[in-house]
């Protein structure tokens, strides 16, 4: 999951209840469209272009999965749950709500329906201005201009002033203040890494990822489980240990929580499926010496996927080593988290059936998990 360039979007009401419809427009983007990440103020113009009440406008930055066509095609249902009427001889008009998409990402788009950068966006003072507050170095694609550069020599004259009043961001109905650390676990193939990032994403939150990739034992295991399962608990368990004693270590002033992708823990989960009994006995001895005095997460999260779900996320990301994991090691993983959830608890623990969302690609499934662990 790429970091994705910003989007900005243009918010615009001449009609009834003007800060309203624009709430409405944020409440909506952010249920439909994607993670609103900035609202500037909103600012009061004349109408431009006809006779008529009064523009608020203002702009948003948006983070979202979507295609620029798609999303135009979300924004006009918007508009439309609004009651925006469009007409078709080209006249300008009152409306109770435009939306227009200003910039995507880094893109220029030209197609029947959609032109992007939006055009005279750099002759409009009502979208410079909002859109200045937000990101005043973002740069014009097409002309290579940062935003405080177009406003600069903008040639609209109209007045505008800002309202006192914000706009909202619904985001924010969202609050994980309460957790220092919270912990996304769940089966392989359950969703933990994505998870982690988009929340950390959302939320400002420092993240600690397991660094499984680099474990030379891994694909060794998967080929040969009874002679390397020792050898790779062992390295988990010394690589687990440095990496989250050094990150828990690592206070950064400028982020909120912590979220990890794993909770160290899970390497008892593991060897007890792998390691033959002897093995684990041993294993689960050091084990406690090792992690007598770690910190364990505030929140612990399992993300429960059914077996077919999770070896097609398998099949998804490709990795080799994992093309032969059978059904019934990830049911043992499986009933072993359950056992360890049941007899070595965290502190608070939520486990979300997963099985039927799609967290990734439908945005209702990931704010629906975000309420199931706010619950």
């Amino acid at each position: 999951m790429q970091e994705q360039k910003p989007i900005y979007i243009g918010l615009g009401s001449n009609s009834g209840d003007r800060l309203y419809y624009l709430q409405s427009a944020v409440d909506a983007i952010h249920y439909e469209v994607g993670s609103v990440v900035a609202i500037s103020s909103c600012y009061e113009t004349p109408a431009m272009g006809f006779e008529g009440d009064a523009f608020l406008n203002a702009c948003l930055e948006v983070r979202s999965n979507l295609s620029a066509e798609l999303m135009l095609s979300k924004l006009l249902q918007i508009e439309e749950k609004y009651g925006r009427k469009r007409y078709e001889d080209g006249q300008y008009r009152a409306r109770t709500l435009d939306l227009d998409i200003l910039f995507f990402r880094d893109q220029n788009i030209e197609t029947v329906l959609l032109s992007v950068p939006h055009p005279r966006l750099e002759q409009r003072l009502f979208v410079l201005q909002p859109l200045a507050e937000i990101n005043a170095e973002f740069t014009h694609p097409a002309s290579q201009k940062t935003i405080a550069q177009l406003l600069e020599t903008c040639s609209d004259n109209s007045p505008i002033s800002k309202l006192k009043k914000p706009l909202t961001n619904p985001l924010k109905s969202f609050d994980f203040s309460a957790y220092n650390f919270i912990a996304i676990e769940g089966n392989i193939g359950a969703g933990k890494t994505s998870l982690t990032k988009m929340m950390a994403r959302d939320f400002n939150a420092k993240t600690i990822f397991e660094r499984f990739a680099d474990n030379p034992f891994l694909p060794k295991f998967y080929e040969d489980a009874e002679r390397f399962a020792f050898p790779l608990e062992m390295s988990f368990l010394a690589d687990r240990f440095q990496q989250i004693s050094e990150d828990l270590a690592q206070l950064d002033l400028f982020k909120d929580f912590i979220i990890a992708d794993y909770e160290v823990f899970k390497s008892l989960i593991f060897s007890k499926v792998t390691l033959s009994k002897e093995e684990f006995l041993l294993y689960r001895k050091l084990f406690y010496l090792v992690y007598k005095d770690i910190k364990r997460p505030d929140l612990y999260v399992y993300l429960y996927q059914d077996v077919e779900n999770l070896k097609e996320n398998i099949k998804k990301r490709g990795r080799v080593y994992e093309r032969d994991l059978s059904s019934e090691y990830l049911n043992k993983l499986h009933l072993g988290y359950l056992d360890f959830i049941k007899n070595t608890p965290p502190a608070k623990v939520k486990i979300i059936d997963i099985s039927q969302r799609d967290f990734v690609e439908n945005r209702h499934d990931y704010l629906w998990i975000l309420s199931q662990i706010q619950d």
